[in-house]
């Protein structure tokens, strides 16, 4: 009796066994199969967003090779340098911030009691700036044309202004 009590035991355990190990095992392939069927879609996440990024950037005097050219004069002693010119061309719009009556490349007058200011800019490439604007209350997009003149000095133009 005792002999047969021990025997079942042991079956009974070495059967335990065999089902816990089978269990865990699918459950760790299901874990596996699952942890890949996300990393898969993060990756198609990620390259969608890259590929977007791409997409809003191709605009950018950053990433534009043809516009950095322009500042390579045949003279090597007149070089400027894009990576330091776009936050110059930045603050020098963003300095007009500052006028009383409002940035006057806006191309809008003031309309209210609030002035017009440029809250965001865009350099598009060698020679064009798109900027975002607004009083508070109103808001608008205006396309500069700017110039880096000999003097290394920023001039700017408006070529079209629109308000929403």
């Amino acid at each position: 009796m005792k002999r047969s009590l021990l025997l079942y035991l042991t079956i009974l355990f070495a059967l335990t066994t065999i089902f816990t190990y089978a269990f865990l095992n699918s459950e760790v392939q299901f874990e596996q199969n699952r942890s890949e069927k996300k990393i898969a879609k993060l990756k198609d996440s990620l390259s969608l967003v890259t590929n977007q990024l791409v997409d809003a950037n191709y605009f950018s005097l950053a990433t534009n090779e043809n516009a950095q050219n322009y500042f390579e004069s045949q003279d090597s002693k007149k070089i400027i340098r894009y990576e330091k010119l776009i936050p110059v061309v930045t603050e020098e719009l963003l300095d007009y911030n500052s006028n009383p009556k409002g940035n006057p490349y806006t191309g809008q007058d003031q309309i209210g009691a609030n002035k017009f200011i440029v809250n965001k800019v865009r350099i598009l490439n060698h020679r064009w700036i798109i900027a975002d604007f607004s009083d508070g209350e109103i808001w608008g997009e205006v396309v500069l044309k700017y110039f880096v003149n000999d003097d290394e000095t920023i001039s700017f133009e408006v070529n079209q202004s629109l308000l929403y």
